[in-house]
């Protein structure tokens, strides 16, 4: 009876060999046709398979002999190798084009423009300054003390009217806080410390080879020696230095405002018209004298239509020098400057100087420069973003920064202000009767601004436009030894002009535009975005033959790896999640009756472990002797 039942549950768990073929592929229909399904976002198996379908289908040359060459390993590291390597020079020109694409190059434009031309503003002086007086006396005790001092040095005897030496006798005594301040910055004469550097070729040096100069000292009594190799720059310069203290002593500029324009300027004509007071302004210049600005009114300037010498200014000027201080001007004529509207006329910079009984015809040319601002240059378009207060009733210049920069320093450093440059709020005129040392810290901060210690020429940028005019001059005699004589007459009728020196006394001078064509020098991007894609491209189909369309299949091949990479990781979680340890196994002391039942009972994978069993050989052997034996069975 124990037997029986084993031979039924053999046979039950059989299963014919046609059926179990069948039944596997139906299931392999059914995942086939799931993977069909989900095929629209199903990846690539395996990296091999993602880097395979890359080479086999990409459109960058080369890469299809790594799949095609992969029987032969050689063939396939020798490509491998030639196309990173490839990679790599291509990257690397990539490089060198973006690092010349951030350096940020500029073409420069030439343009040539025809129109009519704004006449530019023109600043005359007189070349000397003037005897004020609002300090004639001052500039008296002066002269008197630099005479006595000439005298000791030099044994020079500078000849003074008669008149100055009464006016300073008379105020000898309620003026000696002016001889008190000079006695203590004398100049001084001494021996020249490097005779013994001199080279072997050199001249004999004998005694008379001195150098002179002043002394300056601050309250600590360090002292600065301000030396010069010539004797005509220490005394221009020892006296400048004492007329400046002079002047800062005025309470009012004002007071120095004496202009007169008819005894300077004998004749004025602009395109053949006569000019008026509204053309002009006046302002005083501490060592240049009176100076007047033409066609510096906005609001009505001049035009030139035409070029040529009879469409721009003529000025007939007096060079005569009488009234002034010899002692800071050795020259004798009148400074001219050309300079655009709302800029300030530096006669230290672009002046130049007009002579006496000569015709100076000065030519002009307009030219224009516009740079390109933010990260093409170092420029400022309105000074805005200058880290620098702008001491000037005018627009932004170079120059005027630096000026600016010198004065606010000056300000902070020595508590005053230099009287060349306009005055801060706030701040007064350095003046050694309230600043006694400003002479010490003024030469001192100079040579310290000279060296760019003070950081000026760094903070000051040039400004994104600039109008420049080129010069350029001719000299003839004025008036002819012919017509000299009816020319000086008719300027003595009409300007009084009677002085005996008739060619050293007046200059004549013509400021035209040489033609009526101006240059622009405008800037442009070397290199743009549009220079910066076609090279690239360029690069790329060089080393690789391809397109926009091939970056795209490489950005493509980096995100399916990635996304490749989260599935491959995702899939060996789940395996390992279905690997784990089964349940607790059912209890021994099961009724042997279900037990019998359970392989018709339970999932269909039972059947695949008894079909295990019922491969075990050979109840076919037993078929002839099948009744007996099932007779015996019967029997029993």
């Amino acid at each position: 009876m124990g037997t029986a039942p084993r031979a039924g549950s053999v046979k039950a768990g059989k299963m014919p060999e046609g059926e179990k073929m069948r039944q596997c592929k139906q299931e392999e229909e059914q995942q086939q046709k799931e993977e069909e399904r989900e095929g629209l976002i199903e990846f690539y198996s395996s990296y091999q398979e993602l880097f395979q379908f890359f080479c086999s289908n990409t459109t960058i040359h080369g890469a299809i002999r790594l799949v095609c060459s992969k029987k032969n390993k050689m063939k396939t590291a020798f490509w491998s190798v030639l196309f990173f390597l490839t990679f790599g020079l291509m990257y690397w020109q990539f490089g060198i084009l973006y690092r010349e694409y951030f350096s940020y190059p500029v073409n420069l434009n030439l343009n040539l423009n025809s129109d009519r031309l704004t006449f530019p503003a023109v600043t005359l002086c007189t070349l000397n300054p003037y005897r004020y007086s609002a300090i004639r006396k001052q500039l008296d005790q002066l002269d008197q003390i630099t005479h006595q001092t000439l005298l000791d040095l030099y044994d020079y005897n500078m000849s003074l009217p008669q008149s100055d030496w009464s006016t300073v006798s008379t105020q000898r005594r309620s003026s000696r806080s002016l001889l008190h301040h000079v006695q203590r910055h004398p100049l001084r004469r001494q021996k020249r410390d490097n005779l013994v550097n001199l080279p072997e070729n050199s001249p004999s040096v004998d005694k008379n080879d001195w150098k002179i100069g002043f002394v300056l000292c601050n309250e600590n009594n360090d002292c600065f020696h301000q030396a010069y190799s010539s004797g005509v720059d220490a005394v221009r310069e020892w006296y400048s230095f004492h007329y400046i203290n002079i002047l800062a002593q005025v309470p009012d500029a004002k007071a120095l405002d004496e202009s007169d324009f008819e005894n300077f300027i004998y004749a004025c004509r602009f395109n053949e018209a006569t000019c008026d007071k509204a053309n002009y302004t006046h302002f005083h210049h501490p060592l240049y004298g009176n100076c007047y600005t033409f066609n510096d009114n906005s609001s009505s300037l001049w035009t030139s239509s035409l070029p040529g010498i009879n469409n721009g200014l003529s000025l007939v000027v007096r060079t005569e020098q009488n009234d002034f201080i010899p002692l800071l001007s050795t020259v004798t004529g009148a400074r001219v400057m050309v300079h655009d509207q709302n800029e300030p006329a530096f006669m230290d910079d672009g002046g130049f100087n007009v002579r006496p009984g000569i015709e100076t015809s000065i030519s002009m040319r307009k030219e224009m420069t516009v740079r390109l601002g933010g990260s093409y240059s170092d420029c400022t378009e309105d000074g805005s973003d200058v880290p620098v207060q702008n001491l000037y009733s005018s627009r932004y210049t170079e120059q005027v920064c630096i000026r600016s920069c010198f004065q606010l320093n000056m300000v902070e450093r020595c508590g005053c202000a230099y009287y060349f440059y306009p005055l801060p709020s706030g701040a007064e005129y350095c003046d050694y009767r309230k600043h006694t040392a400003w002479g010490y810290c003024y030469y001192k901060l100079l040579a310290e601004f000279k060296a760019d210690v003070l950081g000026c020429f760094h903070k000051c940028r040039k400004p994104c436009k600039m109008t420049e005019y080129q010069l350029s001059a001719g000299y003839s005699r004025w008036p002819s030894a012919v017509s000299e004589d009816w020319v000086f007459y008719m300027l003595s009728q009409q300007n009084k002009y009677n002085i005996t020196s008739k060619r050293n006394g007046v200059a004549k001078v013509n400021i035209f535009f040489e033609e009526w064509n101006y240059k622009t020098n405008g800037e442009s991007p070397a290199f743009t975005v549009v220079t910066l894609l076609s090279q690239l491209g360029n690069q790329w189909s060089l080393w690789f033959g391809s397109s926009v369309l091939s970056v795209m299949e490489l950005a493509e091949l980096v995100l399916d790896f990635i996304a490749i990479t989260f599935i491959l990781a995702f899939r060996w979680f789940r395996s390992r999640q279905k690997l784990s340890p089964p349940g607790p196994a059912p209890s021994s002391q099961a009724n042997t009756a279900f037990q019998d039942e359970a392989p018709a009972l339970s999932a269909p994978h039972r059947f695949t472990v008894e079909a295990v069993v019922t491969t075990l050989p050979s109840y076919n052997s037993l078929e002839p002797r099948g009744p007996s034996r099932d007779g015996e069975v019967g029997h029993e």
